[in-house]
């Protein structure tokens, strides 16, 4: 396969592995962290209605969804890719960290999970992909 459509490859199966899985646990996260009672979480208005009566541990699921989504994403992307693989993986997560700001100005949330999913859900998760995808690619060279 030429290098080109394997990076390619690469990038789109990160993206939607990453996406699949940042969906999958945005979905179940209400099943497992229920959110206030007669609050409707399934529009854009019924999540800025029920913003004042969510407590940080509602915001649990949707951190970890981004952050989760962004990791195996970039890991993916790493794992596949034959050259570039840092730059790639950077990719998929500024892809996500768009999304997330994108997400940020349609989503009314207070300051500090912004700032801490900003800040930490998506670059560093890329980061940490990198990091994961370069020694899990030097133990199967040994």
């Amino acid at each position: 396969m030429p290098v080109f459509i394997r990076n390619a490859f690469a990038i789109l199966l990160g993206v939607i592995l990453g996406g699949g899985l940042n969906m999958v646990i945005v979905t179940f996260g209400p099943i497992l962290i229920p959110p206030p009672e007669g609050v409707d979480m399934t529009t854009a208005e019924g999540v800025a209605q029920a913003m004042p009566l969510l407590e940080p541990r509602h915001f649990l699921a949707p951190f970890l969804a981004h952050a989760i989504g962004t990791l195996v994403g970039s890991l993916v992307a790493y794992l596949i890719a034959t050259s570039y693989k840092t730059q790639l993986a950077y990719g998929v997560g500024a892809f996500f960290l768009m999304g997330g700001i994108a997400a940020s100005l349609m989503v009314p949330a207070p300051l500090w999970f912004i700032t801490l999913d900003l800040v930490i859900a998506y670059i560093p998760m890329a980061w940490l992909a990198i990091w994961l995808g370069s020694k899990l690619q030097n133990t199967q060279g040994q």
